[in-house]
This record gives structure tokens, C-alpha cells and sequence, in this order.
């Protein structure tokens, strides 16, 4: 398909001219040396600046056979005429009459009967295409390719494994630790009870809108590209909080420092899915977990300590949580390699074709982009539409966003049950969070066994998972953490009666239903969905970190107003509602997901 300047013998350049080189494929881009046949014409060209779709191939034409082999589209103007070559082609068009009017009026000759025109084709000399481009498109040398993250050493894959799970362990605490610094916040800056706790909330809400952003530039950029800048960013925003001299520069800063932290809560799976294949992925999976819950858990522990020290205050847990942070700024820099797969086809892509000097050498991951409206779509329109129509998604995601706000709620419930009812001291108080933090490594350790339950019946299935198949732990974990509730709450309001490491060990069956349910949730979403996992995870982490965000800020007046037995029988109510949710599904799971259009059948 040639792209094309006009030049004529008479100097005019008629309407039947231009329709026989549309006819025969030509794209006009501009007049040379001739003007236009009357000025209908003329404004014609000029408004499509001298482009025309094209018609019908130009190979028809035997004249022009040689030029119409080139086939690419050539955008350049009539004053830059020299930098191209001129072919030496002239083809010999036969033209119909032109009537004697529009004729004189240009040349002043009669163009009765036929004439032949000379028309000139300028044209840049382009190579020919690629005929078959797949041949050039990189990929793995095979299952067994060392440059596959799947085949890179153990030590290497631990080392990363560290790396990714202390940025995530900073973030972790740095949801947490600032809670317990809440009251010398409300001394400092003369506030209330709600906007300290806000300070909480605004760092989990972020959460929920950093994934929309990192998660799609983490699939186009890569897992490193994306890591290191957010790491650096949450370095900075904690920093800022430890050092703010007004209560809205630390609300802004915790609400960023959970925006841009986020980044390592979506990054860190993906690097450890990149990583270990799908028999190996439920120990990574689960270490991830440990410290998903175990920094809340350990967070307030070291809080109360640092914030009741005289020499540091309430600012030293964000300094402290900023130092662990950069720590782990470090190790990402020096030791987390790209594993996105794709993208790692982008770097092989680029060294072959500097070394063999052949451009036609790409990456296909090369040819993908991303837009905003796509953002949208697939991060926010489709995971809200998806939350909201998904019987399987809504009801999985409700449960797990409800367990994930008891989570961010112990931290207010745990010291008003060992410090206001059996009056530990601060930091001794938030001790009995190590029983919870134990309960969640026994948790750990069933999902272990229930993980080698599941490989057996994916490798009797032909290797092919079965969604279901994930739900018995969240079974077992649904009555783990029913039963918890209910024992810490009615037996840790009667501290004249009842010792205190009776509450205690009820704590430690909340963590070990946490971890039971969260984990195999994930896992379920994942399996059901498949293509759409992403938006589901999606509007999965909108709803659970709206939860988690939200429950802190009404967990004091509930516990107060109610009295702690009564506050987690209603909470204890609400789980006892959410059992059936894993054994309906495990039943009828199947027959759900084969109404459903997003869904793997």
C-alpha cells in the first residue's frame, strides 16, 4: 500500500485521476508541481490532508508493480521532499473525458477523447516487512531454562523471599504500631479518642487504593521497576509522620504511607508466585500469611513499650518502623531481581538484539499497554461490578473482610480487656498478642497438611486443581475463630473469677481461625476465577481493607457502651453466621460457578 505524490504532464490534477489511484490503492499525501481540477476538489484534499482510504489493492496495477511492493503507511509533507528518493517509475494513465470547461479553466486545451498523463510516485525506499514475525518473539529455553524464576537456585529464592517478606513485615507494623502511641497523640495535639484512632484507619484504608495503581504497573513495568520506587516512598511518608508537627500532616502522611506501602502487600505474593510453582506455592504462600498477621500482632507489643518509654514517645514507632523499613529499602535494591516472567523476556529480547544487531528481535510483552481507562476497568468498574453480581465472590470476600476487621479491632479490644479489666501495666497488657501470634504458626502448620491433601487429589484429578478443594481448612478455621470470640470476651470480662491466661488462650483460637480462613480464601478466589483473578483480588482488597479501616473506629464506644461480653457475643453471632459460607460453597460451589460468567466452569 504505497503512499504517494502526484505529479502530472498537464499540470492538473482531475476528480477521474485521483478515483483511478483509489481505485488501484494509493494513499495521496500530496500534490507536486500541478494544482487541482476545480475547487470542489481542491477542498476535498485539503481537508483530508491528502490522505484517502484505501480502495482496492494496488497490485492490480502491471505498470506499478515494482513500487506497490512496499506495503508500509509513510507520513511526511510536501516541504520535505528532499530527504526522500524519487523512483524512477512513470506510469501512463488513461484518463476519461474531461469536460471542456473544467478543462480550459486549468490548461486551456480541449481534452476531448483520451490523454495520457505521466504521473510521478515519490516514495521513501522502506525495507520489506516481516513475513512471519513469531519467529523473532523470544521465550524460555524450555521448562528446565535457569533464566525461569521457577529454576533459580533455593538460596537465590530465599534470599528474595527475605527481602520481599521484611518490606512487607514494615508494613505491617507500620499499620499497627502508631495505635499504640494513640493517647500521647490525643494529649499532644488536644484531640479525641476517634481522630487518633484515624490515624489507623486512614493507613489500612490506603490499602485499598494502592493495589488499584501498583498492581497493573507491577504486570507492565515489572515487580522491580515498581518495589523499589514504593519502598522508597514508604520510607519517606513514615518518616514524615515520626516528625509532623500537626495532627493533619500525620493524618495525610499515615494515609500515604499505606497508599504507596500497599505496593508491598500486592507485590510481595506476586514475587513469591513468580517465583515457586503451583505444588510449591502453598509454603510460600503461608510464610506470607504469617506475617501478614503476625506484624498486627506484634506491632502493639513493641508499640507499648517504645511509646511508654520516657526517652521515646510516641514518635519513635514510626521511627523505628521507618528504620525497619529502610533496612528492607536495602536488601530489595541489592537482592530482589526482576521475576515478572514477561518482562523478563523484555531484557532477553533487548540483549539479543544488541548483540546480532537484528531489530526484528522482540518480546511480546513488548507490544502490550495499559491505559487509564483500562486501569479502571479491570481495578475498579469490573472488581465493583464483579463484588456485587459473584454469589461466590461477594459472600467469600464478606467473610473475609469480616475476619480481616477483627484483626485491626483486637487492637483496641485486647488492652481494654488486660488493662482496663485486669490492669496490666502498659506493654505488659499487650503481651496476651502473643498467644494470638502462636495461634496463627498453629494455623500455619494445619494448612500444611490440608496443602499435601490437596496436591493428592489435584495430581488424582489429572493435575487439575479443583477449587472446592480449598475450602475444608476454612471449615475447621470458621469454628476456630467463632470459638475464640466467644472465649475471650466472656470469659476476659471476669477478671475477679477467672484467670488471666484463660482469655489468653481464647485469643490464640481467633489467630488460628484467622489464618485458616484468610489463606484458603485467597486460594479459592484465585482457582474460581482464573483470567479475571486479578479484579476479583481486587474488589476482594477493597471491601476487606474498608472493613479493616472502619472497624477500629467504632471498636472502643462498642466495647465500652456494651461491655466486652456482650460486644463479642455480637461479633461472635456474626461469625457463627459466616460458617456455613465454606461448606455451602463446597457443595454447591461447583453448580455456582457454572452460572456464572466469570468463573472457571
Amino acid at each position: 500500500m504505497p503512499a504517494v505524490f502526484v505529479s502530472t504532464s498537464n499540470g492538473v490534477v482531475s476528480h477521474e485521476l485521483v478515483k483511478q489511484l483509489l481505485e488501484r490503492g494509493c494513499k495521496i499525501l500530496g500534490l507536486v508541481g500541478c494544482a487541482t481540477e476545480g475547487e470542489a476538489l481542491e477542498r476535498e484534499l485539503n481537508s483530508s490532508n491528502f490522505s484517502f482510504e484505501i480502495v482496492e489493492s494496488l497490485h492490480k496495477n502491471k505498470v506499478c508493480s515494482e513500487v506497490l511492493k512496499r506495503q508500509e503507511k509513510m507520513r511526511f509533507s510536501a516541504d520535505s521532499l528532499e530527504k526522500y528518493s524519487i523512483l524512477p517509475v512513470t506510469m501512463k494513465l488513461e484518463t476519461a473525458e474531461y469536460t471542456s470547461s473544467l478543462a480550459s479553466s486549468r490548461s486551456g486545451t480541449s481534452h476531448n477523447g483520451q490523454e495520457d498523463e505521466e504521473l510521478s510516485v515519490i516514495e521513501k525506499e522502506y525495507p520489506f516487512p516481516t513475513e512471519d514475525r513469531s519467529i523473532y518473539a523470544v521465550s524460555y529455553n524450555g521448562q528446565n531454562d535457569p533464566a525461569h524464576p521457577y529454576n533459580w537456585p533455593s538460596s537465590k529464592k530465599l534470599v528474595v523471599c527475605f527481602a520481599v517478606t521484611l518490606t512487607t513485615l514494615s508494613i505491617s507494623l507500620g499499620s499497627a504500631m502508631f495505635s499504640e502511641g494513640g493517647q500521647q497523640v490525643q494529649e499532644e495535639y488536644h484531640v479525641g479518642d476517634t481522630v487518633s484512632t484515624l490515624g489507623t484507619s486512614l493507613f489500612v484504608f490506603g490499602f485499598a487504593s494502592g493495589p488499584v495503581i501498583w498492581g497493573p504497573l507491577s504486570e507492565l513495568f515489572g515487580r522491580r521497576m515498581v518495589m523499589i520506587p514504593t519502598c522508597f516512598g514508604y520510607v519517606l511518608f513514615t518518616f514524615a509522620v515520626a516528625s509532623a508537627q500537626d495532627i493533619q500532616t500525620i493524618m495525610i502522611c499515615r494515609f500515604f504511607a499505606g497508599f504507596i506501602g500497599g505496593a508491598g502487600f500486592v507485590i510481595g505474593p506476586a514475587v513469591l508466585v513468580d517465583m515457586f510453582r503451583v505444588d510449591k506455592r502453598g509454603e510460600a504462600m503461608s510464610l506470607f500469611g504469617i506475617v501478614v498477621f503476625g506484624g498486627p500482632m506484634i506491632a502493639p507489643i513493641l508499640g507499648a513499650f517504645i511509646a511508654k518509654n520516657p526517652h521515646l514517645g510516641w514518635r519513635w514507632t514510626s521511627y523505628i518502623t521507618g528504620f525497619v523499613a529502610a533496612l528492607a529499602n536495602i536488601l530489595v535494591v541489592l537482592f530482589l531481581e526482576e521475576t515478572h516472567h514477561p518482562v523478563l523476556l523484555v531484557h532477553k529480547a533487548a540483549k539479543l538484539r544488541a548483540r546480532t544487531g537484528n531489530w526484528a528481535v522482540f518480546a511480546p510483552h513488548e507490544e502490550f499497554t495499559l491505559t487509564l481507562r483500562e486501569i479502571a476497568e479491570k481495578n475498579i468498574t469490573r472488581p465493583i461490578r464483579m463484588l456485587f453480581t459473584e454469589p461466590i465472590l461477594f459472600l467469600v470476600t464478606l467473610y473475609n473482610a469480616f475476619i480481616y476487621g477483627i484483626l485491626y479491632l483486637m487492637l483496641t479490644a485486647m488492652p481494654l480487656i488486660f488493662e482496663g479489666r485486669y490492669h496490666f501495666r502498659a506493654g505488659v497488657g499487650e503481651l496476651p498478642y502473643v498467644s494470638m501470634f502462636l495461634g496463627v504458626l498453629v494455623g500455619a502448620i494445619i494448612l500444611l497438611f490440608f496443602e499435601k491433601r490437596f496436591k493428592r487429589i489435584m495430581k488424582a484429578n489429572n493435575g487439575a486443581a479443583i477449587p472446592e478443594e480449598r475450602l475444608p481448612p476454612m471449615m475447621v478455621g470458621s469454628f476456630f475463630f467463632a470459638t475464640g470470640l466467644f472465649w475471650l470476651g466472656w470469659t476476659g470480662d471476669y477478671p475477679d473469677k477467672i484467670h488471666w491466661m484463660v482469655p489468653t488462650v481464647g485469643s490464640s483460637f481467633i489467630g488460628c481461625g484467622l489464618l485458616l480462613i484468610f489463606l484458603p480464601c485467597l486460594n479459592y478466589i484465585i482457582d474460581c476465577y482464573l483470567a479475571f483473578a486479578a479484579s476479583a483480588l481486587a474488589g476482594n482488597t477493597l471491601l476487606r481493607s474498608a472493613f479493616g479501616a472502619a472497624f477500629p473506629l467504632f471498636a472502643r464506644p462498642m466495647f465500652v457502651n456494651m461491655h466486652i461480653k456482650w460486644a463479642s457475643t455480637l461479633l461472635g453471632a456474626f461469625a457463627v453466621l459466616m460458617i456455613p459460607v465454606p461448606f455451602g460453597f463446597y457443595k454447591y460451589g461447583k453448580r455456582a460457578r457454572g452460572k456464572s460468567k466469570f468463573t472457571f466452569p
